[in-house]
């Protein structure tokens, strides 16, 4: 359920009138030499009228085709430029720059799980834990248990971690959207996957975790990058081709299990989550010592590149990002300085988000009703008298893994009323997609000179 288009951005459909997409392969199995055997590819984009029409007139001997060339390690039946997929695949991995990652957190049920504030996770826990289970099943709305995720086993963790305040957690629900829950770490409890495996390093204490994908929609762009200090979750994005994926940047030694779920602000001894033989090839070439957040920071602003993103579009939809490493040190340490200064935008913790660009107007009671954008006003109304002003076209279209973080932002609280809290947030959240903007035009003027001199990684 791709939902493709035409490479004109016209309507493409299936000849078969149904939603799934459909591979026609004809093949012929040789005996002899496997070496003679090739592979032709040819396609057709438009309406199922056009196609049908087409295919009755056509026939196979006299299809235009393309031949191909499939290599390790996909094996793609599609064209693309091998050429450049040579230069790609020197570049190592993110997975394998930070060896410890995994997929989010799967709660199975985020309406229960998850929570607007730290008092309402507590009331939920503590009444949902004590419910009968059928009369917890309608009261919110469970549906039927699942395989890994049944109520009578998520209230049993819930007893069973002792009810303690301090497993309220605050999550990362969606870009620039922090809400709560309570995490036990405890698989097929109250959450289904946990993945207490690496989650446990962003829990124990100062930590970044990046958050990225392994693949994309074919029709979308790539824009699935973000960072986080706390726990997030396994859909983190809407498409369902993403699967979302996080990797700390420290990770904390393990000597004390319950401490680490203590969330203390005590000191605790770490270690990057960095691949050691990277630090000793970029030792090689830039005789400095580097920091974890100098690797990071730089990575954060390579993927920030639309230069970047473009030119590897192709090879984004299919697998992890990989990232070029320059062999400049001067280069390097500009685009750190980059990714920091998006590091701090996106925990809205930057000096550059004050004052704020967008300002809220009108009066009201606050509660968001309906989205309605003002081009020309750079007005975005959420009921009929009240609005924020200072939100540019570019802004307003502006997304991060397929969210448009603006509209998501506020119609995940439709039906609420926004205190001066919300209102201060969006004002900066609306700030920080301007810079964003802003500083990815500055990174794109300093990427092409990142792929004049890079470092070639070996066997990745």
């Amino acid at each position: 359920l791709k939902k493709e288009k035409c490479p004109d951005g016209s309507k493409d459909e299936n000849v078969f009138d149904i939603r799934q997409g459909v591979a026609i392969a004809l093949c012929v199995k040789k005996k002899d030499d496997k070496k003679k055997c090739m592979v032709y590819h040819s396609e057709i984009w438009g309406l199922r009228e056009k196609k049908n029409a087409w295919l009755l007139k056509n026939d196979i001997k006299k299809v235009k085709k393309k031949k191909l060339s499939p290599k390790s390690e996909f094996y793609l039946f599609i064209p693309r430029d091998e050429s450049l997929l040579e230069v790609y695949e020197k570049y190592p991995k993110i997975v394998d720059i930070f060896p410890s990652n995994s997929v989010g957190i799967v709660t199975a049920r985020d309406k229960l799980t998850i929570n607007w504030s730290k008092e309402d996770v507590w009331s939920t826990v503590l009444n949902f834990s004590k419910m009968d289970s059928e009369l917890a099943r309608l009261t919110y709305n469970l549906g039927k248990d699942a395989n890994e995720w049944k109520i009578g086993l998520a209230q049993k963790d819930l007893l069973d971690s002792g009810l303690d305040k301090n497993k309220i957690v605050p999550i990362l629900y969606r870009p620039f959207d922090i809400r709560y829950t309570y995490y036990t770490g405890k698989s097929s409890g109250f959450h289904c996957r946990p993945r207490p495996e690496v989650m446990r390093h962003i829990l124990a204490g100062e930590n970044l975790c990046l958050i990225f994908t392994r693949s994309t929609s074919a029709s979308k762009p790539f824009n699935h990058i973000f960072c986080s200090k706390h726990a997030m979750l396994g859909r983190f994005y809407p498409d369902a081709a993403c699967i979302t994926y996080f990797c700390p940047l420290h990770l904390y030694l393990e000597t004390d299990k319950k401490d680490l779920f203590s969330h203390t602000k005590e000191t605790k001894k770490r270690l990057p989550n960095i691949k050691l033989e990277l630090f000793t090839t970029l030792f090689e070439f830039y005789k400095k010592e580097l920091s974890p957040e100098d690797i990071s920071q730089y990575i954060y602003a390579i993927l920030y590149s639309n230069i970047y993103r473009i030119k590897y579009a192709e090879f984004l939809k299919i697998d992890f990002p990989r990232i070029p490493f320059t062999k400049n040190y001067s280069l390097f340490i500009k685009m750190a300085k980059y990714g920091q200064e998006l590091v701090d935008m996106h925990l809205l913790k930057s000096k550059m988000l004050d004052p704020p660009v967008a300002k809220f107007q009108g009066k009201g009671d606050n509660k968001i009703e309906k989205l309605t954008y003002n081009e020309k006003e750079k007005q975005l109304y959420f009921n009929q008298n009240q609005y924020f002003e200072g939100i540019t076209e570019e802004i307003w279209q502006y997304q991060v893994g397929g969210y448009q973080v603006c509209s998501k932002w506020l119609k995940d609280r439709k039906g609420r009323i926004l205190s001066l809290s919300d209102i201060k947030r969006f004002c900066r959240v609306i700030t920080a997609l301007k810079r964003t903007v802003e500083m990815q035009k500055d990174i794109d003027k300093l990427y092409p000179k990142i792929e004049q001199r890079v470092i070639e990684f070996q066997n990745n």
